[in-house]
């Protein structure tokens, strides 16, 4: 039944025997047969707190679904996080107009690239042009803040110490992490940005989901999906994956403003007139896990590319390369979790979209933006996602749009 009784229901339901329902946001966008697959084995864990809510960009992901809401009680699965722990969307509103950049963007490009290290170089001996040589004041004040939290983290799992943190604090990442200039619908020049925890939060989520893969073996519980193993509430490793969690939610916070605080820097070196860049500002997660009250229960709410959408709550929705965003108010949909998409969602894996979406596809896509056009990015090409208008209409009753935003500079990694 719907918990907002009196309201139109915009979902579908999933109702399997020995499962919870699957409730859906994806009218009018595909829902993968993968996938579906993939939220039924989800629903069959025995801990999930009332349904599993599916957000319209869902798409195939490891462990449990991209664009999934999992509530459960005395019990958390690793991969449902996944291993980009806090990984979301920063965005400022500038007092720039569309009229105080330079007719051409590429030096607005160039200052962002030399000031956010983005990308990584492979290879043993070579310094991974990702990461920081010498990590900047701003890096260092906030690792100080972080400091304490990961010693106590690698008291009892030592091997963490040897992941990428402090040299990381501060950078972009590759594959979907992006950092763009772009306007609304009065022209008015926008920051947008989207990283997590990096090096040490892959390396957290990794070291977590072969613990509780390591229990389950131990126990003998057999599970429709090894990647669904889990930590029951009370047992070993329980409590010390919720703090090291957290813990990297703080650091992908962290990192976006730093990141962001660069980018305002890097801007001010090239346009001259005078700015201020908090005229509205949003800052969320969309792999994460939250402490939450949700019909009756305290629960923990797993959002695997998703956003919390809490009545009044600003969040940010992307779209691909080239397409549109937007900045949302969440409409406290209870069915939904108070959640929303945390973008598009992908239509093609990296692979087949390097196979399918050629250079000249792609630079048509993007000619309005100045961005890379090389054979690196295809994979992001507007044409790898599904269509952000159509993602939108899906959830008109989980948010309401506050500002469209048009990409004019985009810097991948």
């Amino acid at each position: 039944m719907n918990a907002n009784s009196n309201a139109e229901v915009h979902y579908d339901v999933i109702n399997e025997p020995g499962a919870v329902p699957i409730k859906h946001w994806t009218r009018g966008v595909p829902l993968e047969d993968e996938a579906r697959r993939q939220l039924q084995n989800i629903a069959k864990l025995p801990f999930i707190h009332r349904w599993v809510a599916v957000m319209p960009d869902v798409h195939l992901g490891k462990g449990a679904t991209v664009g999934s809401v999992v509530p459960t009680v005395g019990a958390i699965v690793p991969a449902a996080v996944g291993v980009d722990i806090g990984c979301g969307m920063i965005a400022v509103r500038t007092t720039l107009m569309a009229e105080d950049l330079p007719d051409q963007l590429g030096e607005v490009r160039a200052a962002i690239e030399k000031a956010v290290p983005h990308g990584r170089t492979v290879g043993r001996g070579q310094r991974d042009k990702g990461a920081w040589a010498n990590p900047p004041e701003a890096s260092l004040q906030r690792w100080a803040g972080l400091h304490e939290g990961f010693d106590r983290i690698i008291a009892k799992h030592p091997k963490l110490e040897r992941s990428n943190h402090l040299s990381h604090l501060g950078t972009l990442g590759t594959g979907n992490h992006f950092v763009e200039v772009c306007l609304d619908e009065e022209n008015r020049v926008w920051f947008m940005l989207h990283s997590g925890s990096r090096g040490v939060g892959n390396a957290i989520g990794s070291h977590f989901i072969e613990l509780a893969k390591q229990d389950m073996r131990r126990w003998m519980i057999n599970l429709p999906d090894q990647d669904l193993a889990y930590l029951p509430e009370g047992s070993e490793h329980y409590d010390d994956y919720v703090f090291a969690v957290e813990w990297a939610q703080q650091f992908a916070r962290s990192n976006r403003q730093i990141m962001m605080q660069h980018v305002v820097e890097a801007v001010r070196t090239v346009i001259a007139k005078p700015f201020q860049a908090q005229a509205e500002a949003v800052n969320c997660h969309h792999n994460y896990v939250n402490r939450e009250h949700h019909f009756g229960k305290d629960v923990l709410v797993t959002r695997k590319g998703a956003v919390s959408a809490r009545k009044g709550e600003l969040g940010i929705i992307p779209g691909s390369m080239g397409a549109k965003s937007f900045i949302v108010r969440g409409l406290g949909n209870a069915d939904s979790f108070h959640s929303c998409s945390h973008g598009a969602g992908r239509v093609m894996s990296r692979t087949e979209a390097k196979k399918r979406i050629s250079l000249d596809d792609h630079a048509k896509a993007t000619a309005h933006v100045e961005c890379r056009k090389d054979a690196d990015v295809v994979d992001e090409s507007p044409a790898a996602y599904k269509s952000i208008d159509a993602v939108m209409a899906a959830q008109s009753d989980l948010v309401e749009i506050v500002h469209t935003l048009r990409q004019v500079v985009c810097v991948k990694g």
